[in-house]
């Protein structure tokens, strides 16, 4: 149930849990060396101040870090989650304690999600933070009437941009968001060393599998599947990629992967992982070829990428065998391992990414706050890409705190650099 303390409405677990929530948010903030300066520069500067923001993200220790950098900077921030299994309860416990409304709950049903959902969109905000454009979405389809006076936007998932990408397509996307997900330092780092290790991370703890000598099927071979697929190799699995872009597939091809159609790559898969942002990668033709024992996992945001309803339609018994594997077991015997619902795996049964890498992740989100109210009006409604400024500030900033130097341009390669007239 929602409380209402000393003026502020939260609804989380259980505030108890405030102290361990608090020691772990302090932990990943000692990785968080890119954050923790723009939050130091956001006190003494209070670049926004007034702004009211609404942010749909996954309730985790790295988030808590960002929300505080963005309360320092002046902002009046609301937190909900943007996953019901991703939420940690003693984050969400901490930032309660520490003045910051939060509304996540672990597990949450789907009623719970969307009145949260709607608690952050009665926040009024001005700008809106996303992880799948939930809260974009249901602002423009039931809230309308607060659209104008939002300044902006920012989506950090790949499924939440193609949904944004969309609308502004069909001109229905009614200001302007930045695509925090396509900057460089964020799909370079976060998606291919984040996601990598961290679904790999989940599905460990969620079998205690054994990667060495697995088939491991890897649906999708953008940013995310690059780091799965290379993170499944380096644990000693047998790598299959599955594609629908050429392109793709070529480079898949030539970093030493097989590429084959999934229908037959379910011949011979031991597990399988969804990294594609789409619906029904998996669907029912797919579970009537697998083997005995196939496990089947997402690591895409949204729990559309398995098609879970056709898997349980087929099975004669689901039960939970492990805290987030479902056994179903098909009419001819063959039993298929579901985890986490289908859920996003690496939050669900893991901690998500490293700090490490979140950290700029994070910080582009914080510094394009800040260019968005910079920038206030002069932006029409559209997506954008991270400004290479805060792009290549975010970098610099990272490797400054590994004490890793640079080399810089001459005076003579500047202008080689910016002529035309020299040749060979």
């Amino acid at each position: 149930m929602e409380k209402d303390v000393n003026d502020m409405t939260y609804d989380v677990k259980d505030v108890r849990l405030a102290a361990e929530g608090k020691a772990r948010i302090d932990w990943a903030a000692r990785n968080m060396p890119v954050l923790r300066d723009i939050g130091t520069r956001f006190r003494k500067e209070r670049p926004l101040d007034g702004i009211r923001i609404s942010a749909c993200l996954h309730v985790t220790t790295e988030t808590a870090n960002l929300v505080m950098a963005l309360r320092d900077g002046g902002a009046q921030v609301l937190l909900c989650a943007s996953n019901p299994l991703s939420t940690q309860d003693e984050v969400a416990a901490a930032l309660v304690a520490d003045g910051i409304p939060v509304h996540a709950i672990c597990g949450e049903d789907n009623e719970t999600y969307y009145r949260h959902l709607i608690a952050a969109i009665e926040h009024e905000p001005d700008i809106t933070m996303d992880d799948g454009a939930d809260v974009v979405s249901t602002l423009h389809q039931k809230y309308p009437q607060q659209l104008s006076r939002v300044i902006g936007g920012t989506e950090e998932t790949t499924t939440g941009v193609i949904r944004l990408r969309n609308m502004a397509r069909m001109k229905k996307l009614a200001y302007p968001v930045i695509a925090v997900n396509d900057a460089q330092t964020k799909h370079f780092f976060d998606n291919r060393y984040g996601t990598g290790q961290s679904t790999l991370d989940g599905i460990t703890r969620a079998t205690s599998l054994l990667w060495a000598g697995q088939h491991v099927v890897v649906c999708g071979y953008g940013w995310c599947g690059k780091g799965v697929a290379m993170r499944a190799r380096g644990m000693g699995g047998h790598v299959v990629v599955t594609e629908i872009n050429p392109i793709a597939a070529i480079e898949a091809v030539m970093d030493g992967f097989d590429v084959m159609p999934l229908e037959q790559a379910c011949l011979i898969g031991d597990v399988f992982i969804t990294v594609t942002g789409n619906t029904s990668v998996i669907d029912r033709r797919h579970f009537e070829r697998m083997k005995d024992g196939a496990i089947v996992a997402n690591s895409g945001h949204f729990d559309v990428e398995i098609r879970v309803t056709a898997l349980r339609e087929m099975a004669t018994k689901v039960s939970r065998v492990r805290p987030f594997v479902e056994e179903c077991v098909l009419s001819d015997g063959r039993r298929i391992y579901l985890l986490a619902e289908g859920r996003l795996i690496n939050l669900a049964a893991a901690e998500g990414h490293p700090a490490s890498v979140m950290d700029m992740s994070f910080a582009n989100q914080a510094l394009c706050a800040e260019y968005l109210v910079k920038n206030r009006g002069t932006l029409p409604p559209d997506m954008y890409t991270v400004p290479l400024e805060i792009d290549e500030e975010v970098g610099r900033l990272k490797l400054l705190s590994m004490n890793i130097q640079l080399d810089t341009l001459t005076e003579e390669q500047k202008h080689y650099l910016a002529s035309w007239e020299a040749g060979t």
